[in-house]
């Protein structure tokens, strides 16, 4: 308990490696309390922050030059930390496998500048084992010290929600662990001086924990959208069902859609490679994960139906996307669904055109190969699919939506059903939604 004081009174710091949704908020947050030094790797990013500019719009400007975070782009700075957190993604790949290399770099970065008698906590996505079999490993290899003697290690699964303003991390319950009582109590007393903990029973425990909860609300969107497909097959609205099994005291109100992100669309993948590697096949999950990976291409299909049931040449038509991150009112594109349905779509011969306000040119182009169109060079379209409901898109009124839009058998794609449909085929738009 003598690092804990210590770090209270200011005379040990804390470093956070890795400065995303999860990790700069945290930092903002403990530097209230601690002396924090703030670690990235990405230059552009740190001068960024500095400045008082966060990408993420995760802190408001303000409070960012307001803070007491020490940002810096030197690994070095490390070795000053006796209390380090790594909060760094943990993505797939390609192959749906988890994908450690970034999380193996930080380890390996953080064990070249780990300074005796410190400790280390992960909060990146993993299953469980990641951090006690294939972390403390690399921190003992490239510090030249031993776990549980000369350092120890924790867990503290990050439970940041993108855009969210009212869930954000002093207002949740933390989940902590470590390798023995007193490194617990060490963490959890950091953790503490920002918001409510839980000690999980161990490291394992707190890393199963963080992997279920998006599997959990996974299986039951894959649910949701399989009733959605089935339902239409009925003539029935999804949605209508939902408001009338939603008047239940316990039914659960999930909605269908598209399941992108770095969370929910990711974690389940982390839980059924290790599910594998000890012999088990995860059916249900593999299911759900199934059924929400396709749905762009259900969305896709049921779009070019629509279209050619209203008599439109698909081939020559104007479609226009409204949006295109992963998730409303934040700017993150990293596992967008809209960008596979964009893929769909262009399999019909369909050249999209997309908007989104908040989403980085440079980030798109990258990691997709989209060019986002601005929005006075947008052309009329004769469909206008609202895929991602940002404040600017909710906001909108059906004469809004009309005015770009073409003037002959129009169609709105609302499949997240923002808007009202008898108002808008008022203005002569015709309307579909899941």
């Amino acid at each position: 308990m003598i690092l804990l004081e210590e770090l209270k009174t200011k005379k040990e710091k804390i470093c956070i490696v890795g400065l995303g949704y999860v990790g700069l908020p945290l930092a903002v947050l403990l530097s209230k309390n601690f002396n924090v030094i703030g670690f990235d790797i990405n230059e552009e990013k740190i001068n960024n922050l500095k400045n008082g500019l966060d990408k993420t719009n995760e802190v408001e400007n303000q409070e960012l030059l307001s803070s007491n975070v020490e940002f810096t782009s030197s690994p070095d700075r490390i070795k000053e930390a006796k209390f380090i957190i790594v909060a760094v993604p943990t993505p797939i790949d390609r192959n749906k496998i988890p994908d450690l290399s970034i999380l193996k770099k930080a380890s390996e970065l953080v064990g070249k500048n780990l300074s005796p008698g410190s400790i280390i906590v992960y909060e990146s996505t993993v299953y469980p084992g990641v951090t006690e079999d294939i972390c403390a490993p690399i921190l003992e290899k490239y510090s030249n010290l031993k776990k549980g003697v000369e350092f120890n290690i924790g867990y503290s699964p990050e439970r940041v929600n993108p855009g969210d303003k009212k869930h954000t991390i002093d207002k949740i319950t933390k989940v902590v662990s470590a390798g023995d009582q007193q490194s617990l109590e060490v963490v959890a007393g950091i953790y503490e001086s920002i918001t409510s903990v839980f000690k999980a029973k161990s490291i394992a425990v707190a890393e199963a924990a963080k992997v279920i909860e998006n599997t959990q609300r996974d299986l039951n969107i894959a649910l949701i959208n399989e009733l959605t497909i089935l339902f239409n097959k009925m003539d029935i609205s999804i949605y209508d069902v939902l408001d009338a099994a939603g008047t239940k005291w316990n039914f659960l109100g999930f909605k269908p859609g598209l399941v992108g992100g770095h969370c929910i669309g990711v974690d389940p993948y982390y839980l059924t490679f290790k599910a594998r590697e000890v012999e088990h096949n995860p059916e249900v999950i593999l299911a759900g994960r199934g059924i929400n990976d396709s749905m762009h291409k259900y969305i896709a299909h049921q779009i070019i139906k629509k279209m050619i049931l209203l008599g439109k040449d698909v081939s020559t038509s104007k479609f226009v996307i409204f949006g295109l991150t992963f998730k409303e009112d934040v700017s993150d594109v990293r596992n967008s669904k809209v960008a596979a349905l964009y893929e769909e779509l262009r399999q019909f011969g369909v050249k999209p055109i997309v908007y989104d306000p908040l989403a980085d040119p440079k980030d798109v182009e990258e990691e997709y190969g989209i060019i986002l169109t601005k929005k006075e060079d947008l052309p009329k379209a004769d469909t206008l699919i609202v895929a991602v409901t940002h404040d600017e898109f909710r906001k909108m009124t059906p004469q809004e939506i009309k005015e770009y839009m073409n003037d002959h058998n129009l169609l709105l794609v609302d499949f997240k059903k923002i808007y009202d449909q008898g108002e808008i085929e008022k203005e002569g738009i015709n309307y579909w939604t899941l």
